[in-house]
């Protein structure tokens, strides 16, 4: 979760002229209020953070000081000001001043209501889902498609029918956070509008976006969600350390732009975008990243379009490693619609054949067909 993810990103969007596109606003967070963490965090817990920060000491009782979540001494400054990103994006989108807000220090996803877990400490994405709530939308859809589960955002809107998150994630079987099995969907005051897609190690693009679409667009589409929130954690890139799935760059930026129309057939174009996991912090993060903010402003970067000569230069002098040329990595994207059919035989068709059982009849929809 180094920082330098995020500057590279910055610097590759800038140096390929994403900033020059008409009608983009940088804005700079302010750090978000107690009272604003509160929308999902307990008071107890903001104060657990502070007090670590302050004291340098963790709280392992608030998941603070663990090897996933080390104590800094701006903890709770740094985290609150990802927080108020996502907040001042889903605010402008819902008010109408944009069509599309894009956090890529965002989506952390991890975090619980009175715990931090997973690299993250406040839960940006489900602050930003309340606050619309709060401001009168009567329904929001989130969509996960890191490869970790979105078992915060889950966990916070578990009960709520006024949003449905869906989570394409690997099998918890073989990667944390061990929660988002297809048959987890809900309270019973919300059955179906908690949605997990788990899928099996090592799949690429062809088959990740045959399930996003299996999943993602039928239900989406049914809920008629006013607002689309998704999350792009790009650590299901083959080369990332720390999970078992094989994306390329190529594939994660046609599941970006899938939420992208989406977002415009369902919900007027109001898509907050969020960034997420993503440990492969030169090839991976700012490569993906830079797509979705061009995506964002409606002048996608094409996958073969070289990398900037002055970002390549940049890095062998801040890290002493040399990047990779093109914006994609040549992969063969193509997927193969659901409605060419099931394929029982097939591990990743029975993943989604799981999720839409378990999900679709509680939406009205028939799994082996809509």
């Amino acid at each position: 979760m180094s920082p330098i993810r995020l500057e590279l990103t910055v610097r590759l969007a800038r140096e390929l002229g994403v900033w020059d596109f008409d009608d983009i606003a940088v804005v700079g967070p302010a750090t978000a209020s107690d009272d604003e963490l509160e929308l999902v965090h307990s008071p107890e817990y903001v104060a657990a953070v502070k007090g670590a920060g302050s004291s340098g000491e963790g709280n392992t009782d608030f998941g603070l000081g663990t090897d996933d979540v080390p104590v800094f001494s701006a903890i709770h400054e740094a985290s609150a000001r990802i927080v108020s990103g996502s907040l001042a994006g889903a605010e402008a989108v819902w008010r109408g001043d944009t069509q599309h807000a894009v956090n890529i220090g965002g989506g952390m996803h991890h975090a619980m209501p009175g715990t931090a877990s997973g690299f993250c400490v406040y839960n940006d994405a489900a602050v930003a889902i309340q606050r619309l709530l709060d401001r009168g939308a009567k329904r929001v859809a989130y969509v996960d498609l890191d490869a970790h589960h979105g078992d915060g955002v889950e966990r916070a809107f578990w009960n709520d029918p006024r949003v449905l998150t869906i989570s394409v994630h690997e099998s918890p079987l073989s990667l944390f956070p061990g929660t988002g099995h297809p048959a987890e969907v809900g309270g019973p005051d919300a059955e179906g509008t908690a949605v997990n897609v788990a899928l099996p190690g090592g799949i690429r693009d062809g088959k990740w976006l045959r399930a996003v679409h299996a999943i993602v667009d039928p239900l989406v589409r049914m809920f008629e969600p006013e607002m689309l929130v998704t999350q792009h954690g790009v650590d299901g890139h083959v080369e990332d350390p720390l999970t078992h799935l094989a994306l390329s760059v190529d594939g994660m930026r046609d599941g970006m732009s899938a939420m992208h129309r989406l977002a415009h057939d369902v919900c007027e174009g109001r898509w907050l975008a969020l960034g997420g996991g993503g440990y492969e912090i030169v090839d991976v993060v700012p490569r993906a990243w830079s797509h979705m903010l061009a995506i964002a402003a409606h002048q996608p970067i094409k996958p073969e379009t070289p990398i900037p000569g002055e970002f390549r230069e940049y890095v062998v002098q801040r890290l002493g490693r040399h990047t990779v040329a093109a914006m994609g990595d040549g992969a063969d994207v193509w997927w193969k619609s659901w409605e060419v059919g099931y394929d029982p035989a097939d591990e990743v068709d029975r993943a989604i054949m799981a999720t839409r059982t378990a999900v679709f009849p509680l939406f009205g929809l028939d799994p082996y067909f809509d």
